[in-house]
């Protein structure tokens, strides 16, 4: 088991995949007393997955309050087995933002819930980018050689409260938008409010040096008052490196002004490695990041890209002290439309545990992208290429999104 780094006034507790965090979660379900409350963007029920379905079964049995939240295209509806065997234990489920007709989503259907966080009777938090899917299991690629790479946070402290609110806000949204009525709109309306209160909290910079206060901050992405949190404490963080920056990122297509951020922190001399994706999985996301490598690497940048397996953490490492891990990818659909949750910490022993897992990932899967071979790529690889990248621009363009 890892250890567990005390981060003023937290307990966090950093898990590598689903090898151990579902122990670690299935070990806190089965411990509640009162409430499990859990969001994702994929619940399957595959391999190991269905041993933590079997723990919320238990949980809700013996009367304890269980609520699941999932996304309406990761997870869609439920298996129908499961849909039955949850209803008749008590069990709570809904959609967020479920597919209409033939599948088709408005524009405003492209906003996900793409966080990953569970609350366990207001005291215990997860919070990262690991869905519940096993790491050896992918619905469209079967199984894997080697599990999935990612990583989540197990949080006790006052963290946990910013956790409890942003569930129950977002909870009692999504009840209010399928049961239309008086009591249900103003129960929403109140939680948009509380949300906007706990979200500008959250936005506060982290405090140095200041003795017993809190080193860790729950960031949210949404769409009312946490549009660019999460991208802002990176550029904020990038912005005072003086020594190294380590991100590793599933879908990385950041906005001009993240990459003018990192080109001009390796242009004063900051060490930036990025360790990306490399292996194929969606059309647009593996082409549509290819492009910006080449300012990236002009300017002295590391891109390495893991291909052992499927490369889907979203963390990053600065200085040795700052660290965040968290759902949000470096992308449009995560910055722009995805509801998503990163946990922040400014702590030298955390800092280093993610660090050292990074760098062996790095140096032990990855492969470091040459500038020269880079640059003479296939023309039929670069077409590809501008192709996806040109797509994601249009579709930007489209929406109105600027980027």
């Amino acid at each position: 088991m890892r250890p567990r780094v005390s981060v003023r006034g937290h307990a966090l507790e950093l898990l590598k995949g689903t090898q151990e965090f579902f122990p670690a979660l299935i070990r806190d379900v089965d411990q509640a007393l009162h409430e499990v409350h859990l969001e994702t963007y994929i619940l399957d029920f595959t391999a190991a997955t269905a041993e933590v379905a079997q723990a919320l079964l238990r949980a809700a049995q013996r009367g304890v309050k269980v609520r699941i939240l999932v996304d309406g295209i990761g997870t869609g509806q439920l298996p129908a087995p499961w849909r039955k065997t949850f209803a008749d234990a008590g069990v709570e489920c809904q959609v967020y933002g479920p597919v209409g007709r033939f599948g088709l989503l408005s524009m405003r259907g492209w906003r996900r819930l793409h966080r990953k966080v569970c609350l366990i009777d207001g005291h215990v938090a997860f919070c990262g980018g690991i869905n519940l899917l096993d790491d050896f299991h992918d619905p469209n690629h079967g199984a894997l050689a080697k599990p999935r790479w990612d990583f989540c946070v197990r949080v006790r402290g006052p963290l946990v409260q910013d956790v409890h609110r942003a569930m129950h806000d977002l909870w009692w949204r999504v009840k209010a938008v399928r049961r239309v009525g008086q009591r249900e709109f103003n129960a929403a309306w109140q939680a948009v409010q509380r949300l906007r209160v706990s979200g500008e909290a959250a936005a506060e910079p982290l405090p140095v040096g200041t003795g017993s206060l809190v080193r860790a901050r729950l960031l949210l992405r949404d769409n009312l008052s946490n549009r660019s949190r999460i991208e802002r404490a990176y550029r904020r963080a990038i912005g005072k490196a003086r020594e190294e920056i380590i991100i590793a990122n599933a879908y990385f297509l950041p906005g001009r002004k993240m990459r003018e951020a990192l080109v001009h922190a390796a242009r004063r001399g900051v060490r930036v490695i990025l360790l990306l994706q490399g292996r194929y999985e969606y059309f647009l996301q593996y082409h549509a990041s290819r492009p910006v490598y080449g300012p990236l690497l002009a300017a002295g940048i590391e891109i390495h890209e893991y291909a052992a397996s499927f490369l889907h953490a979203k963390v990053a490492v600065v200085d040795g002290h700052w660290a965040t891990v968290g759902s949000s990818n470096l992308d449009p659909l995560s910055l722009l439309l995805g509801r998503e949750a990163n946990v922040i910490v400014e702590d030298a022993a955390f800092a280093s545990q993610l660090r050292r897992e990074i760098l062996e990932a790095t140096h032990g899967d990855g492969v470091r992208v040459d500038p020269t071979r880079y640059a003479s790529r296939p023309r039929s690889q670069r077409v590809l290429d501008w192709l996806a990248y040109g797509m994601v621009r249009l579709a930007l363009l489209l929406t109105g999104w600027r980027y």
